[in-house]
């Protein structure tokens, strides 16, 4: 049994990970962590976040003597893993911080009640006396239960909540998974748990559907425990709803639920402090202009600030509340219309206020010349860049998106990663699987990996359309694999600094030796035709004469006509030299290539 007796100050986060509890504790491994919560009846993974109580509890059993951690803690964590109204009020004074509403998130499968629960929601609170008449769709609403107002964000489900978390913003407080109780857990049910845990964001269930007769809730219940989303009713940590969106039965229920877990999270504002808060949508309209929908998470915005939003800006001329009112103020976890921007911002975007427009426009000038430099860490993740980027300290783990052809392969490929993460390894980096499930990699998994700097790995599975090509866009690095060690020793040399990257010359162009010129100082000149593809003046070259590359060299002249060109596309008559080779021949074909680097 662990010592008790106390006697050694420990100062914890109000969030933190088994790991990083672990970490706190100099004498526990994350394993001890976890068998003293399981003693607790608390099932957690190494990297799941708990809170502080729950810390506390652990830490007082391992002969700590807990306490809260000062304020100023919270500025270490990296803008990934901090919530943002967090980031927001982390500078803020503690005694000037008051309640603020919750935000809520729904997510969930497609066909599951989402949409539904929302309005249904929505319309019960209106029916009950809430101000107002028919409410305009701005992204978000708030409604009032038993004195308590809830902000709910009206989102399309866990993707665009992925894509807000991407652009560095995460406005939801909570996430309320809506599971239909005569279908059950579901592809998309799981992406959606995977994007919360992701995003550190706390799951309330609400189990829709329970009116139907083929409902069949405690079979559910299962299937989600499977996912480690036990019942309070079975002694575990997730409330879990039965709820009717056609009906509204349990929606006071769902609203109560809300409002204790919003009780427990320390969720705070300074009404008076520095504005700031997340876009939650933006449009162009015809009449008004540019319009973004705001979501205040600090301060108070007046009509007549200033806003920054990336490189939007502008000063508000008018604010609109969701029944699209006029107001003159919006106070914390209040969503508004507003207008007077110069350009439509892009969803998920940080705003703040400013003092003036020229101000803004300063910023925005220095935020546009960092775009055109671009820092090397902001480049996505690959396997081979991993132990570099840990020894810069821009990495701790290596998040994983694991895809299968069948179960049977999943589980194995799943076991044999987790092994690599056990402490007595001996390992300084570790594997974090964010998502596993069977199917072809889709867009839904790019967008996790790029807003958790993840890499997603597949074994004996395609690639979508949608998902390569997002994937291209984003530098997202996708590995495929059709034998399981080969994958495992993949991520074992990566997470050991002995991954090497592989690259291999890719054809880009292709031409043919039309007449060759001679020209003084420059040598002999091929007069070609370009017939598919693009010559590049940075590329490699290697000509081909009966079928067999006679020379390779680097392209070192690329002319159309007189003038010196950096490339030359399909369709267009061109000279070329290519260095260390002068005996060009009519017919001579000219292969254009590019190095790049195998994923």
């Amino acid at each position: 049994m662990p010592d008790t007796t106390g006697g050694k100050n420990l100062e914890i986060p109000d969030f933190l990970t088994v790991r990083e509890l672990a970490e706190l504790m100099v004498d526990a491994s994350p394993i001890d962590v976890i068998k003293e919560l399981m003693r607790n009846g608390i099932m957690a993974a190494i990297n799941q976040q708990i809170d502080y109580e729950t810390a506390a509890i652990v830490a007082a059993e391992m002969g700590y003597e807990p306490s809260p951690a000062a304020r100023e803690v919270e500025e270490v964590v990296t803008p990934e893993e901090a919530q943002a109204w967090r980031r927001f009020h982390s500078s803020e004074s503690p005694e000037l911080l008051v309640d603020r509403p919750p935000v809520v998130a729904v997510l969930g499968h497609v066909d599951h009640g989402k949409t539904s629960l929302l309005d249904k929601i929505r319309e019960t609170n209106v029916q009950s006396g809430e101000a107002g008449g028919i409410t305009q769709h701005i992204g978000a609403y708030q409604v009032v239960h038993e004195g308590r107002t809830i902000t709910f964000l009206d989102t399309p489900g866990h993707q665009a909540f992925t894509a807000m978390r991407a652009r560095g913003a995460q406005g939801a407080d909570i996430a309320i998974l809506v599971v239909a109780a005569d279908d059950g857990v579901m592809p998309q049910t799981r992406e959606a748990i995977n994007h919360a845990r992701a995003a550190g964001v706390p799951i309330l269930v609400a189990l829709n559907k329970t009116d139907r007769t083929q409902a069949r809730p405690e079979q559910v219940k299962q299937q989600l425990a499977d996912l480690d989303l036990v019942s309070d009713e079975w002694d575990g940590d997730t409330i879990i709803v039965p709820v009717s969106a056609i009906t509204g039965v349990g929606l006071e229920d769902l609203l109560e639920a809300i409002i204790l877990m919003a009780d427990d999270m320390f969720i705070k504002a300074n009404p008076q402090g520095h504005v700031g808060g997340t876009v939650l949508e933006g449009e162009l309209d015809r009449s008004r202009g540019a319009m973004a929908t705001l979501l205040i998470q600090n301060g108070t915005l007046r009509q007549g600030d200033t806003i920054l939003a990336g490189t939007s800006y502008g000063r508000i001329k008018a604010m609109f509340n969701e029944h699209g009112k006029p107001i003159k103020e919006a106070a914390p976890s209040m969503p508004v219309q507003v207008m007077g921007l110069n350009e439509v911002p892009e969803a998920g975007t940080l705003f703040e206020i400013v003092e003036n427009e020229k101000t803004a426009r300063g910023l925005v000038e220095e935020r546009l010349e960092s775009m055109v430099v671009a820092r090397p860490r902001s480049a996505p993740m690959t396997l081979e860049d991993l132990y570099a980027r840990f020894q810069a300290g821009e990495a701790k783990e290596l998040n994983l998106i694991v895809k299968a052809d069948v179960q049977g392969s999943l589980e194995p490929i799943v076991t044999s990663l987790e092994e690599l993460s056990i402490p007595e390894k001996g390992k300084e980096l570790t594997v974090n699987i964010l998502h596993t499930d069977i199917g072809n990699i889709n867009e839904s998994d790019v967008m996790l990996a790029s807003a958790s700097d993840a890499i997603v790995v597949g074994f004996q599975v395609d690639i979508d359309t949608a998902a390569q090509r997002r994937a291209d866009s984003e530098g997202i690095d996708i590995r495929l694999y059709d034998i399981i060690y080969h994958l495992i020793d993949d991520v074992e040399q990566a997470l050991e600094g002995l991954l090497e990257p592989v690259y291999e010359d890719k054809v880009i162009g292709r031409a043919e030796v039309r007449q060759v010129f001679h020209i003084p100082k420059l040598g002999p000149i091929a007069g070609s035709y370009m017939q598919e593809g693009e010559a590049r003046r940075d590329a490699s070259a290697r000509v081909i004469r009966d079928g067999e590359i006679i020379h390779s060299g680097k392209v070192t002249s690329l002319k159309r006509f007189q003038e010196d060109v950096r490339e030359v596309r399909a369709g267009f008559e061109f000279g070329v030299n290519v260095s260390g080779f002068t005996d060009f021949i009519d017919g001579d074909i000219i292969e254009f290539t590019k190095s790049e680097r195998v994923r």
